[in-house]
C-alpha cells in the first residue's frame, strides 16, 4: 500500500499527477520526470499522486525517489498509468484544498500530465496560487491519444494508438478480403476529432486495401450519404471496411440512434459501429458487422511507436528542466523540424493557450467527399506512427480453365 507522507516536510518538493484517459506511453513521461528531477538538488522530494487530482486531495502519495531504477524502466514500458489517473471534475473548493495540500508539504513544483481539460485545471491551479501569493510552478505535460491539443505538432500517446488502429484495420481488412460479401464497421477512438480515424489510412498497401471509407466527427454524416458510399464500394469490391470515429454524428447531430452514455466530457455513443451495421443490413440488405477495439487501442503496448515513446520521455524531462529554469504556467510542446528527415524538439506554451481548447482534424486534409484523407496527412503522420508492414499476398497466377477429353476410336 502507498504510504502517507503527512509527517514529512520538504523545502522544495514536487508532485506529479496523471489526468484523463491513459496512453501507451504515459509512463515514459513519468520516467523522464524522475530522471530529470534526480539531477537537480532543488527538487528535494518527488511525490506521485495516486489516481490524479484525487490523490492530491486525499494526500495519497508515493515517493518516486525511492523507486529502483529497474522498476522505473519496467514501468515505463508498461501500459496505462502506473500512478493511476482520474477524470474527476474539480471546482473552486477542491482547487483551494489542493493548494492547501501543496502548502502543507511545501510543494513548489507541480507536473500535470494530461489533455486540454487537464491543462485547464493546471491553469486554474497556477492562477489560484499566483493570486494567493504562493510560489508554485505548474508545468503541463501533453498527453492524449486524440491528438487534439493546440500549440503542439502532436501529442505523446497519439502515434502508438494510431499504430494500433492502423494495424487492426489492416488485419480486419485481410479477413474482409478473404471472406467477401460483407461490410465491416470499425469504431475508432477519438471522441470529437478524427485524427485516429484518419490514421487507419496508413494500413493501405494496395489500391483496394481497407479502409475503403473513413469518416470524421468534425463533419456531420447524413445517413443517406453513408449508405450511398457503402453501396458504391460494395458494388465495386463485393466487400467494404469503414473506419468511423466514436463521436460521429448524423445530419441532425445525433449518433444514428445508438445508445448514449453521459460522462465527464459529455455524451458519447456506446454502440455506434453496431448501429451503423444494423442500418446497412436494414436499408441495403447487405450482410454487415461491427468491431470496437475500444480501450485496447490505448492500453496495448504491442504497437508502441518508438518515436512516440522517446518523445513522451523527453516531454517529462523537458517539464522538469523548464521548472528548474523558473518557468511557470506553461505546457511542454513538440515542435517539428523543417528538414527532409523527421525531427522534433520540445518547446513551451502558456497554459491559457491550450486550456479547454480542442484542435480538430484539418479540413484541408480531408477529401471533397468527406470520406477519406488526402496525401498531406500521410506526410504528417507516417514519421510518427512508423511503417505499417503490408501482409504478403499470393501472386495472381491463376490456372486457366481446361478439360481433358477422351476420344474413342472407331
Amino acid at each position: 500500500m502507498p504510504r502517507k507522507l503527512n509527517d514529512i516536510a520538504h523545502r522544495s518538493a514536487a508532485v506529479v499527477a496523471h489526468s484523463g484517459g491513459p496512453t501507451p506511453v504515459i509512463n515514459a513521461s513519468l520516467l523522464g520526470i524522475v530522471e530529470q528531477a534526480r539531477l537537480h538538488s532543488q527538487i528535494t522530494a518527488l511525490y506521485g499522486a495516486r489516481f490524479g487530482i484525487a490523490g492530491i486531495l486525499s494526500e495519497d502519495f508515493i515517493d518516486l525517489y525511492q523507486q529502483p531504477d529497474d522498476t522505473l524502466q519496467a514501468v515505463a514500458r508498461s501500459p496505462s498509468s502506473a500512478l493511476g489517473t482520474s477524470r474527476r471534475e474539480v471546482g473552486s473548493a477542491e482547487l483551494t484544498q489542493a493548494l492547501d495540500v501543496f502548502r502543507a508539504y511545501d510543494i513548489r513544483y507541480f507536473f500535470y500530465n494530461g489533455g486540454n481539460g487537464s491543462m485547464g485545471t493546471a491553469h486554474q491551479i497556477q492562477s489560484m496560487a499566483d493570486a494567493a501569493g504562493y510560489d508554485l510552478q505548474v508545468i503541463g505535460i501533453p498527453k492524449t491519444i486524440d491528438n487534439d491539443l493546440l500549440e503542439t505538432d502532436h501529442t505523446p500517446g497519439y502515434a502508438s494508438t494510431a499504430r494500433f488502429f492502423a494495424s487492426a484495420v489492416r488485419d480486419i481488412g485481410a479477413d474482409n478480403r478473404a471472406l467477401p460479401g460483407q461490410v465491416e464497421f470499425i469504431e475508432i477512438l477519438g471522441r470529437n476529432v478524427g485524427w485516429l480515424a484518419a490514421a487507419t489510412s496508413l494500413a493501405r498497401a494496395r489500391h483496394d486495401d481497407a479502409p475503403h471509407l473513413i469518416y470524421f466527427p468534425e463533419q456531420r454524416l447524413p445517413v443517406d450519404k453513408l449508405l450511398s458510399d457503402v453501396e458504391r464500394v460494395f458494388r465495386r469490391l463485393n466487400r467494404c471496411v469503414v473506419s468511423v470515429c466514436e463521436g460521429q454524428l448524423d445530419e441532425n447531430g445525433e449518433p444514428f440512434g445508438a445508445d448514449v452514455r453521459s460522462g465527464s466530457r459529455g455524451n458519447l455513443a456506446m454502440n455506434l459501429a453496431h448501429r451503423l451495421a444494423l442500418l446497412v443490413m436494414e436499408r441495403l440488405k447487405i450482410r454487415a458487422r461491427s468491431e470496437k477495439p475500444g480501450l485496447l487501442g490505448r492500453a496495448c503496448t504491442a504497437c508502441i511507436s518508438d518515436t512516440d515513446w522517446n518523445e513522451a520521455r523527453h516531454c517529462g524531462q523537458a517539464a522538469v528542466a523548464a521548472a528548474i529554469e523558473g518557468e511557470r504556467g506553461k505546457m511542454v510542446t513538440l515542435l517539428r523540424g523543417s528538414g527532409a528527415e523527421y525531427a522534433a524538439e520540445t518547446g513551451l506554451t502558456s497554459l491559457d493557450r491550450v486550456a479547454f481548447f480542442e484542435r480538430p482534424f484539418p479540413a484541408e486534409w480531408r477529401n471533397q467527399d468527406g470520406n477519406d484523407v488526402l496525401p498531406q496527412f500521410h506526410g504528417y503522420a507516417a514519421p510518427l506512427v512508423g511503417t505499417i508492414e503490408a501482409h504478403g499476398a499470393l501472386v495472381d497466377a491463376r490456372v486457366s480453365k481446361s478439360r481433358n477429353t477422351l476420344h474413342s476410336e472407331k
